[in-house]
């Protein structure tokens, strides 16, 4: 669930998220009021909402990210590309010496901006103890310092994950010890203070809800970047940035799935348009303390029930792809079926619900409010009644929804019954799996699923380096909640993003998220 990360509550960052404004183009303000024009090379492109915090402990999502990624320095970074791959940023060299030592040099010469000095090991372990949870790093220890550019991450018990999810993403930014120190008093969240930067970019401007402004670091001695500037405008209605893509006001963004057809066929001059797969995973949960829920074949009737192409075909117009899980293809551990056939089988279903004895069910339904969740809900409340069974949907809005299942919160999770789910992860099945340990019930386990070999598998994979053996794990756990007949997997999704060529050549992740630094220009 790699959207909501570091030592924010997660949960929190969500709702305050959630109301942050319409961004620059949806509320209406021309660019040319916000903007100024520049000399020299300049990107624009769409971010889906506005910036939370500059601090890469306790970022938020691809938002912060990005921006990070042009204006501090990490030791590894994600490659563009069609395939998940790492490789050397702030690193002359990095190694696992041992299933618990991982051992870096850092490149000589990078600076921090403000006269802070040069990037050291010191700064290493300063942030990355600094941003060290239990989600990010696992079984971190600390960082041990060997000279000015060596130091070692030292391990309570190995961790295969650290490459995929810590190092080349958010909380693998690296800053400087005394910059933040001082910016927070002693160490703490700095929010949207600048500190010190020591990557391409420096962050120049910043408008909330209308635009962040990046320049060229002038400090900065390593690769030219393609650009003079980067200009993010948060947008965060998908259908208002295409309008703003058409109209010129930005020149990359992701646009929706229900978008693709009429674009494919009507695609505008010099536009490039790519699909790329998610890294989102949704699926129907069921609480399998409730009363009406207790009971497996009616769990079960309710999975094979479930048509999830008829879902797809209404919610996501035809363009998103049926899932085998929670894990999604591309990533290590997906699996290449699910239990349940896609199509499922009414009679198959209707039989579980006689084994149960169960006739004239009535259960709710709990949803976000918008129209694609709307969609999905009223296509499953259609399907169940094909089998008896009467379906309440409760439309939530973000706040209310976020809520639902936690216990710290309110009595309400035992009241929840079926609920539509979707969350995104990193490119590491661990950040899947680890939401859904019997720790999690009550938290982000909203299924109460529980299962010690589940626990013991999601345990075991993090030790395990050959990719074949691990993967085998992930299948089984897969296999574990799909027979809880808890989970019904739906999709997961798709990232749509257009570009325009006279302007760019665009580079990103597998997923389709933008790795500005490797944008050129044309």
């Amino acid at each position: 669930m790699n959207d909501i990360v570091g030592k924010v509550n997660r949960r929190a960052f969500l709702k305050t998220s959630a109301v942050l404004g319409g961004g620059i183009v949806a509320g209406g303000m021309p660019l040319s009021q916000a903007i100024w024009a520049a000399e020299g090379k300049v990107l624009t492109a769409r971010s889906y909402r506005d910036l939370a915090t500059l601090d890469p402990a306790y970022w938020g999502g691809p938002a912060e990210v990005d921006v990070m990624s042009c204006i501090y320095s990490k030791l590894t970074h994600y490659k563009p590309g069609s395939e998940w791959a790492w490789e050397l940023e702030a690193a002359e060299k990095i190694e696992q010496v041992d299933p618990t030592h991982i051992r870096f040099r850092l490149k000589k010469g990078i600076t921090f901006s403000s006269s802070y000095g040069e990037l050291t090991a010191k700064d290493v372990k300063f942030s990355f103890e600094r941003s060290n949870t239990p989600a990010i790093w696992g079984p971190l220890d600390r960082v041990e310092i060997e000279d000015d550019y060596t130091g070692v991450l030292v391990f309570r018990g190995p961790f295969a994950p650290v490459w995929n999810i810590a190092l080349p993403y958010g909380c693998g930014h690296i800053l400087s010890e005394e910059a933040v120190r001082k910016a927070s008093n002693g160490g703490g969240n700095f929010g949207m203070k600048s500190t010190a930067f020591s990557g391409p970019y420096v962050f120049a401007d910043w408008k909330p809800n209308q635009y962040a402004l990046l320049t060229r670091n002038p400090e900065w001695s390593g690769p030219k970047p393609g650009f003079d500037e980067i200009r993010i405008l948060p947008i965060p209605d998908d259908k208002a940035a295409e309008r703003a893509y058409q109209a010129g006001d930005v020149d990359f963004t992701r646009i929706s799935l229900d978008s693709v057809a009429t674009l494919k066929s009507n695609l505008p001059d010099n536009t490039k348009l790519e699909k790329k797969p998610s890294l989102w995973y949704y699926w129907i949960g069921m609480n399998v303390d409730h009363p009406k829920l207790k009971d497996i074949n009616v769990r079960k009737a309710i999975q094979w029930a479930i048509n999830v192409p008829q879902i797809l075909d209404a919610a996501y117009a035809g363009q998103a792809e049926v899932a085998t899980g929670i894990i999604p293809p591309g990533i290590l551990g997906h699996r290449d079926k699910a239990l349940v056939p896609p199509e499922g089988d009414l009679e198959k279903a209707k039989e579980f619900l006689a084994k149960a004895g169960v006739s004239d069910l009535t259960v709710t339904l709990d949803c976000g409010n918008d129209s694609t969740n709307a969609t999905v809900a009223q296509t499953v409340q259609a399907q169940l009644a094909q089998i008896g069974i009467t379906v309440e949907i409760n439309l939530r809005d973000s706040g209310t929804f976020n809520a639902l299942g936690v216990e710290s919160e309110d009595d309400s999770w035992k009241d929840l019954q079926l609920i539509f789910n979707g969350y995104s992860a990193s490119p590491d099945p661990y950040d899947y799996t680890a939401w859904f340990v019997q720790d999690q019930v009550g938290i982000w386990n909203r299924e109460r699923f529980r299962s010690k070999r589940f626990d013991e598998l999601n345990a075991k994979a993090i030790t395990v380096d050959d990719p074949n053996e691990r993967a085998k794990l992930y299948y089984e756990m897969q296999d574990l909640m799909e027979e809880s007949g808890a989970y019904r997997f739906l999709t997961h999704g798709a990232r749509v993003v257009v570009s325009r060529t006279t302007k760019m050549e665009s580079a990103t992740r597998p997923d389709g998220e933008a790795l500005f630094l490797e944008f050129k220009p044309v």
